[in-house]
């Protein structure tokens, strides 16, 4: 991970590459203003207006530390108010942004996302990916195992849980379940009521570090060229072959996401399933193809937690909702926006 100095030096620069017109630029570190200290103060003048950007640096832009930011750069705000306060940090993602944008701040990534809103600026770009993931904090929180019990608290993010019933809905041991949720408890992300039972606090921020240090190419992914179009009735007799095979099988990406919204197109499909698709493959009338032609996708779960919580729609079997969301937040072909479709009509965080 980028020191903080470093994620500065590189924040200052990309403002001066987002504001190339700004003249006079002068920019002071650590500045005190009230009882904050501001990481980066920037002034500068643009269109014969003077301007002041007050720079709070995360090096994790995630909603926790984000939230952190907004109140500080909300102090900042009644100390200095003609200044116009921005976080930075070198990823901020989608839920960051919502929060930032609610309470009028800023805010600049290393990644390429950005909004900057003062007097007759407008500069708005979103939707790019983290340069530079840093999982280590978080890498045994989304290890597979512990993934499950991650994905079991998310499909019923209400639900206060004893933990031997976490445990054991997630299929790992009360150890196991004990250290996740310890973790989770440390980041604020769960919390436990008067009888010691767990529930999520804030789960859109363990939706979106989940989906950080995932992506579905973690699965095997076997492709297939099919004798005809994708379409409904297709992916039916999918769904038809692989239950008579006796597999566990779920879609999920754009087929996921077109069982649940049918005005969705099916360019091609993608579907989890246990075991060898071979036979499955054979059965249908399949032909081998390289990824970039195929039509259908198998997908070999990275760990069974894949296909828990799959749920049925018009008979067919979808994955669980913050399973699909994952999913599709690295899909290619507008993943990130049917994610956020789907999260913001069906998941309600």
């Amino acid at each position: 991970m980028l020191k903080s100095g470093e994620v500065r030096r590189q924040v200052a620069q990309r403002l001066r590459e987002l504001l190339p017109k700004a003249k006079g630029w002068q920019e002071s570190a650590d500045t005190k203003i009230g009882g904050q200290i501001a990481d980066l103060l920037a002034k500068f003048q643009l269109a014969g207006q003077e301007h002041t950007l007050v720079v709070e640096v995360s090096s994790l832009g995630q909603p926790r530390q984000i939230r952190a930011s907004v109140t500080r750069l909300n102090e900042i705000r009644r100390e200095l108010p003609g200044a116009h306060p921005v976080a930075a940090a070198i990823y901020i993602g989608p839920q960051s942004a919502r929060i930032l944008k609610s309470n009028n701040l800023g805010f600049v990534d290393l990644s390429g996302n950005c909004y900057l809103a003062f007097e007759n600026v407008l500069i708005e770009k979103e939707g790019k990916r983290n340069v530079r993931p840093s999982t280590r904090p978080l890498r045994s929180l989304f290890a597979p195992r512990a993934t499950r019990v991650v994905r079991v608290l998310l499909i019923e993010p209400g639900r206060a849980w004893r933990l031997e019933e976490l445990g054991k809905a997630a299929a790992v041991s009360l150890g196991h379940s004990h250290n996740v949720v310890k973790r989770l408890e440390e980041l604020a992300w769960a919390v436990r009521d008067d009888d010691q039972r767990i529930r999520l606090s804030k789960p859109a921020d363990l939706l979106e570090a989940w989906c950080e240090s995932y992506t579905y190419r973690a699965n095997e992914i076997t492709s297939y060229l099919a004798p005809e179009r994708v379409t409904r009735k297709f992916i039916g007799e999918v769904a038809r072959v692989a239950a008579g095979e006796g597999r566990r099988y779920a879609f999920t990406l754009n087929a996921g996401a077109a069982l649940l919204v049918p005005s969705l197109r099916l360019p091609a499909a993608h579907c989890y399933l246990e075991g060898d698709p071979g036979p499955v493959a054979q059965a249908l009338g399949l032909r081998p193809a390289a990824e970039t032609d195929g039509t259908l996708h198998f997908l070999g779960p990275y760990d069974p937690g894949v296909l828990h919580g799959a749920f049925e729609k018009g008979g067919l079997k979808v994955v669980c909702l913050p399973q699909l969301y994952a999913d599709l937040m690295h899909y290619e072909r507008r993943g990130p926006e049917q994610a956020e479709h789907l999260r913001r009509e069906a998941m309600g965080y």
